[in-house]
Order: C-alpha cells, then structure tokens, then sequence
C-alpha cells in the first residue's frame, strides 16, 4: 500500500471560497455539544425504532444559525484586536462565515488546526442559542478554498497511482473536511474508492480500485 503525504497549505488572504461543498454519508456521529462532522450529510435524528430521519433545517433557519455565529466571531476578533469583513451566508445547503482582511494567519494555524478549533467553538454558540446541531462552515482569509484545491490534486494524485499500480494508495490523516475534500474528487472518478478509516485525529481516507 502506498503512502501519500499532503502538502502544506499556502495561504491567499484575497481569495473568497467559492466552491460548493457536496454532501456525503461518510462521518454521521454528532456529538453531544452540537457539533457535527464537515462531511455528514444532514442533521439526523432518531427515531422511536432505533433508525434515523433526515430533520429538515429550513434556509431562513441557516441563515439565522450564520448571523449567530457572525456574531459571535466578531466578538472574537474584537477580543483578540484582528481586523477583518465578516459575511455570513448559506450555500450548499449550510451556513458560512468568511472572515476576510490581513494578518489573519494566527486565527488559521498550522494545516488549519486553530481554524478548525475556531469553527467548533462557533458550532457549539449556534448550539447553545438554537439547541440544534451546526454545519456550520467557517473560513478565514481564503483557508478552506485553497486548501480544497491543493487536497483535490492530492486526490487525482493518488488516482493516478491506483490506476497505474492496482493498489491500494492510503493518505495521512486529515480533518473532515479535508476527507470531504477528498471524497468529493475521488467520489467523480471512475474505476475508483474511496473510504474512510482510523479514529480521530488518526482518520485517513485509502482509495482503492473499485469493486
């Protein structure tokens, strides 16, 4: 089995995220503070036999799960002195903050582990106002929109070496949305799959030939 590594990200603060995020079923474990993996695929609940149903979160309800969180990362950044536009939105079917403005790198950290630290503090303020579970999206300076760029040529990477080879190609460990990212590539590439394994913060997808 080949071992791929990821690149580091290299950061743009100009460039606004503007790729949808597609959905998929591969992480579906909420946790008891309402925060929800990037690459789940709604907010489910359970039901009286023990199985889960999709529970429909309305677009003025995401966009109000947005403004609470903008809210809230303002408040951080008035704390923390950083200066920088914030727009809340929804789009693909979740709500996003973008954080835009200079010298914001702090606030993203290395392979984006404050930001994702950031985005579950700010799920779990949705969370506590709304009492239900976020999707939410958070990006800062252009992070996640590079990053998705350089994990997409990771993918095609890795399914070059599958076809060329017939084996296995498992990746380093990534956060959920770097696995949604990655899913997302290989998912539209025939001859190929993908799946996730491990336990985080070891998670890594392997893609494989397809059955």
């Amino acid at each position: 089995m080949t071992e791929t590594s990821i690149p580091r990200a290299e950061q743009s603060l100009d460039e606004e995220e503007t790729a949808t995020l597609a959905v998929d079923g591969d992480d579906t474990e909420t946790d008891d503070d309402g925060a929800v993996d990037d690459d789940t695929e709604a907010d489910d609940t359970d039901t009286a036999a023990g199985g889960r149903v999709k529970k429909a979160v309305s677009e003025g309800d995401l966009f109000r799960q947005s403004e609470i969180a903008a809210d809230y990362v303002e408040g951080l950044l008035d704390i923390l002195d950083y200066d920088g536009d914030i727009d809340e939105l929804v789009a693909a079917g979740r709500p996003m903050v973008e954080v835009v403005g200079e010298r914001l790198q702090n606030l993203v950290g290395q392979r984006g582990a404050t930001l994702e630290a950031l985005q579950e503090l700010t799920r779990l303020a949705v969370f506590r106002q709304t009492g239900t579970p976020s999707r939410l999206l958070l990006d800062v300076g252009g992070y996640r929109a590079n990053r998705r760029k350089e994990l997409a040529a990771v993918a095609k990477n890795a399914v070059e070496k599958v076809k060329e080879y017939g084996e296995p190609v498992r990746l380093e460990a990534m956060s959920a949305f770097e696995r949604k990212c990655v899913h997302d590539v290989v998912n539209a590439m025939s001859g190929v799959a993908s799946e996730s394994e491990g336990v985080e913060p070891n998670r890594r997808i392997v893609v494989r030939p397809a059955d």
